[in-house]
């Protein structure tokens, strides 16, 4: 079987081949023969309920001096396409949020999209967590400084984050009596003048495992990858993300994170969130990555897997069943 496969992504000339799970998508699917077309976020249209897209050719290889090659762009109907790769990193803000729209018109047509357009942006990935309490630290959301001065008295030493970051960005560390809590909540709800544009803000109780690190398990059609991801932070920075330095270390997953995932994976299938990272802190969840999951590329290598070939085998057989219907 030939697919054309299109992905939308940031700019490619940007990423770092060893760590780019997007980029170990694309070689696995040259490697199996399939047609490569390459978007950013500026090529997407929709002309009379039709979804358009500014395609270029792809070629990929395994080479930090040039890794890849780009054909003329040209616009093209994306309905052409077999697969729509959605791997643009958030934030999910409103233009993302449109790409989605535009990519559903091209999924009702038949095209598979991966992820799921609507599961995109029904599926924020700190609050869809939350539909999972049994597996969670305690963990409060919400727009009022209040209540969240009253969850940092309550459990003494708390986490802090916005719910459209990633990498590690806009996270805060902070104990019970700490003068700089005011400041840290300020920024976050970012209040303006009046008390208008107040942003929502989690706040999960402090989980001293993340020593041992913040582990990423990638999940493919609702089946775990056996090994998982431990982002340990390093020096004195409580974060283990690696876009904040972390140091990646591939683990087995142990029977408290085979339980986590299924819990989580009978709603994954459901929603055709196809390819996903759930993040566990020592026996917690604590986000469900859905929009471009990453660490692939490292759990390839320290163990020999091929995540990209798992996701295509499902991609494969869901055309070939579409077909034969």
């Amino acid at each position: 079987m030939t697919l054309s496969v299109a992905v939308l992504m940031d700019p490619i000339g940007s990423i770092k081949i060893a760590k780019d799970t997007t980029f170990a998508l694309l070689l696995e699917a040259q490697r199996r023969g399939h047609s490569l077309f390459y978007m950013e976020q500026g090529d997407l249209a929709a002309r009379s309920g039709e979804p358009w897209a500014r395609l270029a050719p792809l070629s990929v290889r395994e080479d930090a001096s040039g890794w890849y090659t780009l054909g003329e762009p040209q616009w093209r109907d994306l309905r052409e396409m077999d697969v729509v790769l959605m791997r643009k990193d958030p934030p999910v803000d409103a233009q993302f949020i449109y790409d989605t729209m535009v990519a559903e018109l091209a999924e009702r047509a038949g095209v598979t999209v991966v992820n799921r357009p609507q599961a995109l942006r029904d599926c924020n990935e700190k609050l869809f967590a939350m539909h999972f309490p049994q597996c969670m630290a305690p963990t409060l959301v919400t727009r009022d400084a209040a209540d969240l001065r009253a969850f940092v008295a309550t459990h003494g030493e708390v986490v802090l984050k916005p719910l459209d970051g990633m990498g590690g960005r806009g996270i805060f560390r902070v104990k019970a009596g700490d003068s700089n809590l005011n400041s840290m909540l300020e920024t976050l709800i970012a209040a303006g003048p009046h008390g208008e544009h107040k942003h929502f803000t989690m706040a999960q109780k402090f989980i001293p495992e993340i020593s041992s690190g913040d582990k990423r398990i990638l999940v493919v059609d609702g089946e775990p990858v056996p090994y998982a991801l431990a982002r340990i932070p390093q020096g004195s920075d409580f974060r283990g993300n690696l876009a904040a330095g972390g140091r990646g270390v591939g683990v087995p997953l142990s029977d408290r994170d085979r339980w986590i995932v299924s819990q989580v994976a009978p709603e994954l299938r459901r929603r055709g969130l196809l390819f996903v990272g759930l993040d566990v802190i020592g026996d917690y969840l604590t986000e469900i990555n859905v929009t471009s999951p990453t660490c692939a590329r490292e759990l390839d290598a320290q163990f020999g897997l091929n995540i990209a070939g798992q996701l295509f085998d499902v991609v494969e057989q869901n055309r070939t069943g579409n077909r034969a219907a």
